[in-house]
């Protein structure tokens, strides 16, 4: 149980933090390219602008009639932006190609590169480090290139540092969650073995005076005879022992020592003959029973708990079936069995499925006290979950509920 909670701990521990990472990896990145796009596209719109040559920078100023520079264009960026322009003509054949304020692009490179951005027909975009602009000129159409190499390049040393100290510091806290688990979980360990040693003490406390209680009314019947009044003591009886070695049996369950055998046995043979033993109570309430059980599947398991858990599950399907009604149950092979019990319910709607399986919850509140407890299904979960399978409940379209076994 400690070892489980220590694990769940740190599993949600560790994905909180990648998960607060990430996203903060992903706005970080979101940001720079936005703001790296943008910065591109002013000087792409000042080349385009300006006939496809970078403007001197003594147009841009204060006096009358003139313009302030665009934010991030200074006097050093006629010499420090790298770009190139390649015009075409209505027809879209080659007219020029224009590189004198790059020297890494060849004019075939740039001729490549243009008429793969005229191929994605969109006016902005990005091909390798280059962030293009597609406009129209005097004698056809232009497409200039804006070099951001310079720019992407630092933001991706920079996030691939992020992701450094992100992978370093992730072992730290790896570290540090599994030191300090142990102390996280102390209190919900505590409150489970109080609980555990609660279920044990009562189990101690009350099997001595029910079966003094036992005892007595059989004197007592041998002595007097039996009776009404004796009669429901002793069914009392009975109900509040089922209880508490059901109660018991939760608690073993829960421990992390499992005592079940595992060993191979015919599945098959457990189905068909555990449901063969409510063919008399099915018979009673009219229920037709229809097995769709192949021979010769077998299953790795504690054969005495997997038959509890279909007895469980065939006792729940009498129990809230329709008078008239039927049961199903199927079984198919392969590396992991799966068994499926269904059974007509009229009333399925009003069931919440997702309760089914906690502890002491009845889907029917007007059945009486002797009809079950609400803890069978939860022992069917514990021993489907022993056995490293899972049991899960539907509503098969508001007229029956299906049980599905995977071992």
């Amino acid at each position: 149980m400690i070892d489980r909670l220590r694990k769940k701990f740190i599993r949600l521990c560790m994905l909180s933090f990648v998960t607060v990472f990430f996203v903060l990896f992903a706005a970080i990145y979101l940001f720079t390219e936005v703001q790296t796009s943008a910065r591109l596209d002013t000087l792409a719109d000042l080349v385009s602008e300006n006939d496809g040559i970078f403007p001197d920078f003594e147009q841009f100023g204060p006096e009358a009639g003139q313009i302030l520079p665009p934010e991030g264009v200074n006097q050093e960026s006629p010499f420090t932006t790298r770009f190139f322009t390649v015009r075409f003509d209505g027809e879209g054949e080659l007219l020029s190609v224009d590189i004198r304020a790059i020297a890494s692009v060849s004019e075939e490179e740039a001729q490549a590169y243009a008429a793969a951005a005229l191929e994605k027909g969109k006016e902005r975009g990005w091909l390798e480090n280059f962030r293009y602009k597609v406009y129209p000129a005097a004698d056809g159409t232009a497409v200039v290139f804006i070099n951001g190499a310079d720019t992407r390049e630092p933001n991706q040393r920079f996030l691939l540092t992020a992701s450094s100290v992100f992978i370093a510091g992730s072992v730290v806290v790896l570290l540090l969650v599994i030191l300090f688990s142990k102390q996280a979980v102390k209190p919900a360990v505590e409150s489970y073995q109080k609980q555990k040693q609660f279920i044990t003490d009562a189990n101690h406390e009350l099997k001595t005076p029910l079966t003094l209680i036992q005892t007595n009314l059989d004197i007592m019947e041998s002595e007097s005879g039996p009776n009404e009044w004796l009669s429901d003591i002793r069914e009392e009886t009975g109900i509040m022992a089922g209880l508490v070695n059901r109660l018991v049996m939760l608690s073993r369950m829960d421990e992390d020592q499992s005592t079940l055998e595992m060993r191979p046995f015919s599945l098959s043979e457990a189905v068909s003959e555990t449901a063969a033993a409510f063919a008399g109570t099915i018979r009673e309430r009219g229920i037709t029973l229809e097995q769709d059980v192949p021979p010769g599947v077998s299953c790795t398991g504690d054969e005495a708990a997997v038959r509890q858990l279909i007895s469980i599950l065939m006792d729940n399907a009498v129990k809230y079936c329709d008078r008239d009604g039927t049961i199903r149950v199927g079984l198919s092979g392969g590396r992991r069995p799966v068994l499926t019990l269904e059974n007509s319910y009229a009333a399925v709607d009003s069931i919440q499925l997702d309760r089914l399986f906690d502890r002491f919850y009845r889907a029917d509140k007007a059945r009486t006290y002797g009809s079950g407890f609400g803890v069978g299904l939860s022992i069917a979960k514990a021993i489907a979950e022993k056995h490293r399978g899972e049991i899960t409940v539907s509503s098969l379209e508001g007229r029956a509920i299906r049980f599905r076994v995977k071992l």
